[in-house]
């Protein structure tokens, strides 16, 4: 990409998102350049020994096995890579994941503050947030003694049946880009290296080690590498995590065309590639693009370590890329002032502060789907029956590696089972925040009860006792498995629609990974989607029931009528064998095909306008109790205008959206530029953002090209709820990334 180009992407990628937090927009930026001549000084006092000690590492935790020794300074957790003391280099200590300090099993026995899951933070459309709660969580990480938070997650959600969906954050990459380069940002405020995951194309998780992606490098570029070059671009992490699965028969942690070519030569990252644990083929990786081999008991063997040093000593080219490897770690080391200030164990955790931003964050991403003048709800209720979730106790939270404990362990556990060292991370949890106790401190006259759901007749006739019902249904999703369809497990569609045929008042609150089909929804008066709502989900939630928060959240996902709507109605290797904890197959077969050239870039909403196919809710829906209008649009050139006025009678925030609707006489849907904006009633504000040309673009023939012709731009309340058309002529570009 030119100079001029990169200045142009890098101010439209902040401008587009709205920021206002200060922090956000001053975050300091990364010396890229100073610490790799740094780490290229380092690396020529290296002896050939201390070559090959920060090129792998350990999963420091007694997994049973040939587990390695733990050194002494290591910390429980996901990863321990030892430093050279003689250089001053430290040793990295790494911890799981982008929704807070991983739990490990309670190897550690301490808690850690929970965010809400990825796409309840995409949900508030907010990058300031987002680096509010990356700043929140890395700051934990660094006071348990840890200085690499394996965060970042920015895969693109092209099937809702993954089971690492809850984990990441939209289906849209510019949104996706933009919300986890903030949140890098703020994790690497702390003076610690962040990740960006999983690189790329990590849709499933049924057979993740074995399917292999089938899609065009334009397709690709367009979609979800965009996600992940505007995140490198806004949060300029120090790692990339590489992916389990292949792309176009290479394993991604050892793909030359993702590594070395995209990433590193026409994106020019300076930082270093680690794998994810257990996903290195064999040495031939680090030829491939890889640095780092991590958790490196789980891979067939240690690949990174005598071996590597002893092709080094016997091919001029492998010493090279040994030094390469090295200079790229010791860069990422000195950018982020790991030596500068280091770790160290048993820092103090301000959690009631940071338990306040996770509960913010959960308000702005909890989004109004349906509300036929039932909410919010009235504190003068006099009975109210809630149903269901163990909404008495806590609220659901995603499993696998990304799984926090908050202070005094879960409310509820219910173990799922599997072998391994996956038996102790798969578990349904549920975070120490009640629902039900939140709504009753706001309803204080209010007798409420509670049923737990598994007698419908129970459940119907509390109901037909209360003036209110409300009923919370749960979904859980787990890294290492997906859902066979998108309805509510264990009769909760069934559930849901008895008791909306006792009482008309009947509220659904929705706490699940991803979209869910919902087959009662004419029947119930409101539904409000929760995610997964972290630490302080429970209220959270009543504040939005009640009315104390004025719902603001906003779809960075769309919600499916029927699986039939899917590019793969059938989820690729559901009929292939049983997957097993670990994602792989339990058959010994290793071939599984991923066909996202059906899609292309189309991804998400992008395919629904494709089809000409109606959701059942559609991307940036999301409802408030009040409202507000967007009028004249105006763009020239690369810049848009317009005014959001707030037309109801309370205050609330709104998240305007421009899309692109047509270009040169083409259709195409795709998100341009978003703000969220925040109004008294009756208030309104202007609004302006850049476009960034690649949103516009087609990846053809090794760069971006944008026809000459009419670009047609529209203003949405959703991608499927457009205003009046606005077109501008533009003309013909085509550059170089």
């Amino acid at each position: 990409m030119s100079k001029v180009w990169r200045l142009l992407v890098a101010a439209s990628t902040m401008v587009v998102a709205g920021t206002t937090d200060t922090r956000a927009q001053q975050a300091p930026a990364v010396d890229m350049k100073a610490a790799d001549a740094r780490a290229a000084a380092t690396v020529k006092q290296m002896t050939a020994d201390e070559k090959v000690v920060l090129t792998h590492g350990i999963m420091p935790l007694p997994l049973g096995g040939p587990t390695p020794p733990i050194p002494s300074d290591a910390i429980a957790g996901a990863g321990y890579i030892p430093g050279i003391e003689r250089l001053g280099v430290p040793a990295l200590k790494e911890t799981d994941a982008s929704l807070g300090v991983s739990y490990v099993m309670g190897i550690r026995k301490d808690g850690a503050t929970a965010l809400p899951s990825g796409v309840a933070q995409a949900a508030s459309w907010n990058p300031d947030l987002m680096y509010r709660g990356g700043a929140m969580i890395g700051s934990e990480a660094r006071a348990k003694g840890f200085n690499v938070l394996l965060a970042g997650g920015v895969n693109l959600m092209r099937d809702p049946r993954n089971g690492r969906t809850f984990e990441y954050l939209a289906e849209d990459p510019l949104l996706s880009g933009i919300l986890v380069g903030a949140a890098i940002r703020g994790i690497q405020s702390n003076n610690i290296i962040s990740t960006i995951k999983h690189f790329a194309l990590n849709g499933q998780e049924t057979g993740r080690k074995y399917v292999d992606v089938k899609i065009s490098e334009g397709a690709a570029r367009e979609s979800d590498l965009l996600a992940f070059q505007i995140g490198i671009e806004q949060g300029q992490p120090g790692s990339v995590m590489c992916a389990y699965n292949r792309v176009w028969g290479e394993q991604a942690c050892a793909n030359d065309w993702l590594l070395n070519k995209v990433l590193k030569g026409s994106w020019g990252y300076k930082g270093f590639v680690m794998s994810d644990w257990g996903a290195v083929p064999n040495i031939d990786a680090a030829l491939k693009g890889l640095d780092q081999q991590s958790g490196e008991q789980l891979d067939p063997a240690v690949f990174f370590g005598d071996k590597l040093k002893d092709k080094a000593a016997a091919d001029p080219a492998w010493k090279a890329r040994l030094d390469d490897m090295n200079r790229r770690v010791l860069t990422a080391i000195y950018a982020s002032g790991l030596d500068r200030s280091p770790v160290k164990a048993g820092g103090k955790i301000d959690f009631a502060a940071n338990g306040a931003v996770a509960e913010e964050v959960a308000k702005q991403g909890i989004v109004l789907l349906k509300n036929n003048g039932a909410l919010p709800l009235a504190k003068s209720a006099k009975s109210i029956a809630i149903i269901g979730g163990y909404a008495d106790g806590g609220v659901l939270s995603g499993a696998g590696s990304s799984q926090v404990h908050g202070e005094g362990g879960p409310a509820v556990t219910r173990p799922i089972g599997g072998k391994g060292v996956w038996a102790g991370f798969i578990a349904q949890q549920y975070h120490r925040s009640s629902p039900m106790d939140a709504i009753q401190a706001l309803a204080k006259d209010a007798k409420v009860t509670f049923r737990d759901g598994r007698y419908i007749a129970d459940a119907v006739e509390k109901a037909k006792q209360s003036e209110v019902a409300i009923v919370f249904a749960t979904q859980w999703t787990t890294e290492g498995l997906d859902v066979p369809d998108l309805s509510l497990p264990d009769g909760q569609d069934e559930l849901i629609a008895a008791v909306a045929a006792a009482n008309p008042n009947t509220i659904v609150v929705l706490e699940t990974g991803g979209p869910v089909k919902m087959p009662w929804l004419d029947k119930v008066a409101g539904v409000i989607e929760a995610w997964y709502p972290g630490a302080r989900g429970g209220p959270a939630i009543a504040s939005v029931l009640f009315g104390d928060t004025n719902p603001s959240g906003r779809l960075p996902l769309t919600f499916p009528a029927s699986e039939a709507q899917l590019p793969r109605p059938k989820l690729d290797g559901s009929d292939w064998v049983e997957p097993d904890f670990s994602g792989g197959p339990s058959s010994g077969s290793d071939k599984l095909t991923a066909d996202y050239d059906i899609e292309g870039s189309d991804v998400g909403y992008r395919w629904f306008a494709r089809q000409g196919a109606k959701p059942l809710f559609p991307f940036g829906h999301g409802l408030s109790y009040t409202t507000f209008e967007s009028t004249g649009l105006k763009v020239k050139g690369l810049t848009a205008s317009f005014t959001v006025k707030n037309t109801g009678k309370r205050e609330g925030a709104d998240v305007a959206q421009l899309y692109l609707v047509d270009r040169a006489g083409q259709a195409k849907r795709r998100l341009a530029g978003f703000q969220r904006v925040n109004l008294a009633a009756g208030a309104s504000q202007n609004v302006s953002l850049t476009i960034d040309p690649r949103i516009l673009a087609d990846w053809k023939n090794g760069g971006w090209t944008m026809p000459a012709g009419e670009y047609t731009f529209a203003l949405g309340k959703d991608a499927e709820t457009l205003g009046t058309p606005v077109k501008v002529r533009m003309p013909a570009k085509t550059w170089k990334d």
